[in-house]
């Protein structure tokens, strides 16, 4: 029998604090079942469900995941997403990028959540990378422990086949949920897990083992990538820019591979290759008073004589600044704020199961954008975060970064949009009235 327990001792050191990832579906099952019956070796061991609301189905689900805790007698916390899909994203990638987001907002600092990606799933990953044409760090696919909020993100059956899941799944005879669309191949993952993997793997044997080493071999190589880079960002800085002579006597390589540590440890989504190869070209290469410029996702990359300097849109910049520095809401009065002639909106919605305590809830709201500084706590046990690492934890895009409305009572941070609510004014057990936020921005 396969030991998930002992390997993520392994992986986090003795007593952890454990938060599991628990969907219902067979692979979270298993994972939940084999940790709680070795919930002594851990400080803590809860089950965080998220409820994406895409499938019908989703609240009996839900009830499910309740049961499952209650028969393990393991704490439960039913979370709810909101799915925002950008221009060309996929749904899967909207609801995996809203849970992930809602997951890190709720995990205690130093925790650990764990998931139950297993071998299989290893594959599917580092194949799809492939074929969307993904550097090294794509390739590595998923790492077995990382940072992740105010904790790590830990993988404890990435060893694992999910043939040895099903098997303990039947011999115990345990209950879990079927998502329908698991079965629909138009979603990417679907198609090469039932129409492109079983032909790959009746060809060659042992294909899984060998592309999962793959997958540890491009990690290795993307952590050596990372230390040169940083160490030639530190060679290469000029200020709170790089030094344009500096990347230019470095070898096209290494310039690109410092051009994104520099990116990427100012918080912003990485250009596209096309866009990265021109930061490391044409960018360069213009004359001093051209003063060219590279843009994607709402970042921009500017030559200002010898120097590049990374910019981002304005942190106060959503709807109209002006008009929301001043901006109050009465709640009570109007449930629904009009934040900007576009069309953007806050709305508190009733909800029996929602996570704003409305009687604790402050009767006016000052609503304004990010000055810096900003401070939340988002969870009963959870500490006083900064809401930069907030933001940078949940890899909000620039322009959401941009738009994010924070809602005041007083100096007081109590909501940043509807990604983080403060303990202050959080539902519990007792809450008589409780609602939900909903932001709507504009298009």
């Amino acid at each position: 029998m396969f030991d998930p327990a002992s390997r993520l001792l392994e992986l986090t050191g003795p007593r952890p604090r454990i938060a599991v990832a628990f969907s219902g579906g067979i692979d979270s099952t298993v994972l939940a079942h084999l940790l709680s019956k070795q919930r002594r070796r851990f400080a803590s061991l809860r089950l965080l469900h998220v409820d994406h609301g895409l499938q019908a189905a989703s609240r009996d689900w839900s009830r499910h995941c309740a049961e499952v805790a209650r028969s393990l007698r393991l704490p439960f916390v039913p979370l709810e997403a909101t799915i925002r899909r950008r221009r060309g994203e996929s749904p899967e990638a909207a609801a995996r990028e809203a849970r992930y987001a809602l997951l890190a907002m709720v995990l205690e600092p130093g925790e650990v959540l764990v998931t139950a990606q297993h071998r299989d799933d290893q594959v599917e990953t580092l194949l799809l990378q492939l074929f969307r044409g993904a550097g090294v760090a794509g390739l590595a696919a998923m790492p077995a422990i990382a940072d992740f909020g105010a904790g790590r993100i830990c993988r404890p059956l990435l060893a694992e086949t999910r043939e040895n899941i099903e098997r303990y799944a039947r011999e115990k005879r345990l209950r879990w949920v079927e998502d329908p669309t698991n079965m629909e191949t138009q979603f990417a993952r679907n198609f090469l897990r039932a129409k492109v993997l079983p032909v790959i793997r009746q060809q060659w044997k042992g294909v899984d083992a060998a592309v999962a080493r793959s997958a540890s071999h491009m990690a290795e190589a993307g952590r050596l990538l990372g230390q040169v880079g940083r160490v030639d960002q530190g060679r290469v800085a000029d200020g709170d820019g790089l030094s344009v002579a500096g990347l230019r006597a470095l070898p096209p390589a290494r310039r690109r591979n410092a051009l994104r540590a520099y990116i990427g440890s100012r918080g912003v989504e990485l250009p596209p290759t096309s866009q990265m190869a021109e930061l490391g070209g044409a960018l360069l290469a213009a004359r001093e008073d051209a003063q060219p410029e590279v843009r994607w996702h709402g970042a921009v990359m500017r030559r200002r004589a010898g120097r590049l300097v990374l910019e981002v849109k304005s942190q106060d910049h959503f709807g109209e600044a002006k008009e929301l520095t001043a901006k109050s809401w009465d709640w009570n009065a109007d449930r629904v704020c009009i934040l900007s002639q576009r069309g953007e909106r806050l709305e508190l919605i009733d909800d029996v199961a929602g996570p704003i305590d409305l009687d604790r809830l402050p009767p006016s709201l000052a609503i304004r954008a990010r000055s810096g500084g900003e401070t939340l706590r988002p969870g009963p046990k959870a500490r006083t975060q900064a809401l930069k690492k907030l933001i940078q934890a949940a890899k909000l895009t620039v322009e959401d970064r941009a738009r994010l409305p924070l809602l005041f009572s007083g100096e007081h941070l109590i909501m940043a949009g509807d990604r983080w609510i403060d303990a202050s004014v959080m539902s519990n057990d007792k809450s008589r009235r409780r609602a939900r936020l909903r932001w709507t921005r504009a298009h």
